[in-house]
């Protein structure tokens, strides 16, 4: 689209209040554009609307909300993304319910890359979001865009591993553009625009609702080659985009956890239904027929448990679950007051992570 004034029609289309996307698609296939769509009468418009959607299209859409979109496509790297575009994601077309059209904030030649979802519990553990975002760092390294929907916790780690490698990433929220949920990743979203890109297919002023975040679930699993789930509860959302990745035909990858973590438990669930285990960014290249992963650099804090042998043996008694401080007196058999000591020196050292409820969760 070369001009503000082709999107009009599109947005005539996208911005009918209660027109779902099924319902454009409807249309579109039977009117074969939206110029002949918004140009058609109420006794040809009748076989494919409910009695309020056409009484709601005929109506026309809000003409602030119109003038307010146009105003933020106008500005540089917004973008209304439709089905006429030749960047639409090839793997959105594949699905049974691709949205009409949607928009964009940032890079939109990352559209035409290939993509992989990565997902995961908002409720991570700090091994979780390590693992979300070297995962998604090296992944990124090999060219792979990362794809998730900005939320807290791994999704987030996705986001930034992602950023950091050539790949870079792609948040699809459940908002209009306008708004950045949740508030506190309102830097992520920076940094998003500027290196990345936001996809919605919500328009302008849609809040968080509640509906609309399983719903841009299928894009994140559409656009993907597969979709790694990192951590998730049996009820996560995140199990969701997996099940759609599956209906989708796409990979679905899960990464194993303690047998004792809540968080763990809905990756063993995939694990079981099918899902590949990986233990490295290069068991998801191997099976996408990819090539081999870069060595990803990162600045990590030196290790002094190395020279600490105190140190080194707390980390042992630590094992990979996450464990309270009466179970290490036990295990260590020193006091409760020499394992605090020993805790926070190597949390300051970046070995462990405080967990809620007083317990550490080993990190290296």
């Amino acid at each position: 689209m070369t001009g503000l004034g082709e999107y009009q029609p599109w947005l005539r289309l996208g911005l009918i209040p209660g027109l779902s996307a099924p319902a454009q698609l409807s249309l579109l296939k039977a009117f074969g554009s939206p110029d002949a769509v918004c140009g058609a009468s109420r006794t040809q418009l009748a076989p494919h609307l409910k009695p309020k959607q056409l009484d709601a299209f005929l109506a026309g859409p809000n003409e602030t909300l119109l003038s307010q979109t146009l105003t933020w496509l106008a500005e540089p790297n917004n973008h209304l993304i439709t089905l006429a575009d030749a960047d639409y994601p090839k793997g959105l077309l594949e699905t049974s319910d691709p949205p009409a059209m949607f928009y964009l904030k940032g890079r939109r030649a990352l559209l035409c890359e290939n993509m992989l979802a990565v997902v995961g519990s908002r409720h991570a553990t700090p091994q979780g979001e390590q693992n979300a975002r070297a995962f998604s760092e090296a992944l990124s390294q090999a060219g792979l865009t990362i794809v998730s929907g900005m939320a807290l916790g791994i999704d987030r780690a996705a986001h930034e591993g992602g950023l950091a490698g050539r790949g870079s990433s792609i948040a699809v929220v459940g908002t209009g553009l306008d708004r950045v949920y949740p508030a506190s990743n309102r830097d992520l979203a920076h940094q998003l625009a500027l290196h990345g890109a936001i996809l919605s297919e919500y328009p302008l002023g849609i809040p968080a609702l509640a509906a609309n975040f399983p719903r841009r679930n299928r894009l994140i699993s559409g656009m993907s080659l597969g979709c790694l789930v990192v951590e998730a509860a049996l009820q996560s959302g995140s199990l969701i985009t997996a099940r759609l990745s599956a209906e989708q035909g796409r990979e679905v990858f899960a990464i194993p956890g303690s047998i004792h973590s809540p968080v763990a438990k809905g990756c063993h669930a995939l694990i079981k239904q099918g899902a590949k285990l990986v233990e490295t960014a290069q068991d998801i290249l191997d099976e996408l027929g990819w090539c081999s992963a870069p060595t990803v650099s990162r600045n990590t804090p030196s290790s002094q448990s190395e020279d600490d042998p105190e140190a080194a043996r707390m980390l042992e008694y630590m094992g990979y679950d996450p464990v309270n401080v009466d179970s290490l007196c036990d295990r260590s058999r020193l006091t409760p007051d020499k394992v605090c000591a020993i805790l926070l020196k190597l949390e300051l050292d970046g070995q462990v992570a405080s967990l809620p409820g007083n317990r550490y969760q080993r990190l290296a």
